[in-house]
């Protein structure tokens, strides 16, 4: 975590010196605010990183000489046959478009995504998966 978060801290410095020189060489102001955006946003997850770092120690990918099987093998669980991800992502779109587009699409989208992201929430609880 030290060294991802040293190189999101030299990310956000670059970033903030190419949107300066972006807006003393163009004089255009979106693109100077999207270079500052972007180097404020490496310099949430640097500190982020580098606070966390101090707190957890020395990872293994913190140490030059570490192997793979140094690394925790505990990722959690994630469902290997789930369809819900496929729903979620439509009805974003459909919320996405509907923000371009309608507001009833708006209200479509967001009465869908909140279905799907109930329905992946809950998909252990229920069905061959109910364990009470």
């Amino acid at each position: 975590m030290k060294i991802t978060g040293m190189f999101f801290a030299f990310s956000a410095a670059l970033f903030y010196t190419l949107g300066t020189i972006y807006h003393f060489v163009s004089h255009e102001i979106v693109g100077t605010t999207a270079l500052l955006l972007t180097g404020g946003l490496a310099t949430i997850v640097g500190f982020y990183m580098i606070f966390t770092a101090k707190r957890l120690g020395d990872l293994p990918e913190d140490q030059a000489l570490a192997d793979v099987h140094h690394a925790d093998t505990e990722y959690g669980f994630f469902s290997p046959h789930s369809w819900w991800p496929l729903p979620v992502a439509a009805s974003a779109a459909v919320l996405c478009l509907g923000i371009v587009f309608a507001a009833w699409l708006v209200v479509l989208g967001f009465g869908l995504l909140m279905v799907s992201v109930t329905g992946w929430l809950f998909e252990y609880y229920r069905g061959d998966h109910l364990t009470w």
